[in-house]
């Protein structure tokens, strides 16, 4: 039994969605950028889901550039929290002004 290709996207889109609310709310560096990650994996779901449905592999080729630049954006962001967490004991979004130097 196979699942249609809208029962994906309303995962993706739940998923998304959840990711959305996520980097809103939350004021923790480490929890927003997992939200990130979320809506990040929301998006790629959509483009396999798409290119199952259409029979074109360029979804699953896009599929791999975000993947390529979620790794990226893993790193630099990870960075960034290291660095915060060294200079204080917390990894709050608004601590973001004591790397100004």
């Amino acid at each position: 039994m196979s699942l249609s290709g809208g029962w994906y996207l309303t995962l993706a889109a739940v998923l998304f969605g959840i990711g959305a609310v996520g980097v809103l709310v939350r004021r923790n560096v480490l929890v927003m950028f997992m939200c990130i990650e979320l809506m990040l994996n929301a998006a790629n779901l959509t483009f396999v889901t798409f290119s199952r449905m259409l029979g074109d592999i360029g979804g699953q080729v896009v599929v791999f550039f975000v993947l390529v630049v979620a790794a990226a954006e893993v790193v630099v962001g990870l960075g960034i929290v290291v660095a915060i967490f060294r200079r204080s004991t917390s990894t709050v979004a608004d601590d973001l002004h004591v790397l100004k130097g």
